[in-house]
């Protein structure tokens, strides 16, 4: 069977703006739909031991780096040496909304995923009903779905790296922002900035968005 790994934000990796637990367990529900089975581990600096998934899902943002409790920067640097380890391997990687705003004291984490969250210049308007456009329906991930329709925040004024191959954004003023993407990896990554909370996932069009990244990771 294949197997994921969701690390959900937790200590240091664990804002209070988003419940990581109850995304990755929704996601764990929608994955076990298609046969995939997933682990849910709270981002310790031995999540990543003793496990070989053929998914990493990440679903942790930015926390308050504590060394009495979680250890300092050079205690996590095996973990964030183990994460890009996989990556090279060829491990794929989903990355959840505020994923863009976690693991900042990795030296490898932002150019794999090939973004992130800017404090004082990424920002995103009132959480609400949200429509996203797909900009490129030849991708496998995007063709055929058009827009994709949400109760959900528009993340707004990431660094997007010129690298990533944008398939969906997010408008406001006439401008487009980058949304989704699939990272510079190496190996195949995509960024999805949807889904603030489970409310996300409520909406047939994001849940089938999530099923193509999915698939598309998994080479399925």
């Amino acid at each position: 069977m294949t197997h994921a790994l969701a690390l959900a934000g937790h200590g240091r990796y664990e804002d209070p703006w988003h419940d990581g637990a109850a995304i990755a367990h929704r996601v764990a529900l929608l994955l076990a739909e298609d046969g995939i089975e997933t682990t849910i581990r709270g981002t310790l600096p031995a999540a990543l031991d003793d496990i070989a998934p053929d998914l990493v899902i990440v679903a942790s943002g930015r926390g308050r780096p504590d060394a009495d409790f979680d250890g300092t920067d050079d205690d996590w640097v095996p973990f964030h040496d183990r994460l890009a380890s996989l990556v090279r391997s060829g491990v794929p990687v989903l990355a959840l909304h505020q994923a863009t705003n976690t693991f900042l004291d990795s030296s490898t984490w932002g150019s794999i995923l090939g973004g992130r969250w800017v404090e004082g210049a990424s920002w995103h308007p009132p959480l609400g009903p949200a429509t996203f456009r797909v900009v490129d329906p030849s991708h496998a991930v995007t063709t055929g779905l058009g827009t994709v329709e949400a109760q959900d925040e528009r993340y707004l004024s990431l660094d997007v790296s010129p690298d990533v191959h944008v398939l969906v954004v997010a408008e406001h003023d006439g401008a487009q922002h980058p949304v989704v993407w699939v990272g510079p990896g190496p190996g195949r990554v995509v960024y999805d900035a949807l889904g603030h909370d489970v409310r996300s996932y409520d909406s047939p069009s994001r849940v089938e968005l999530l099923r193509r990244e999915v698939r598309w990771l998994l080479s399925r």
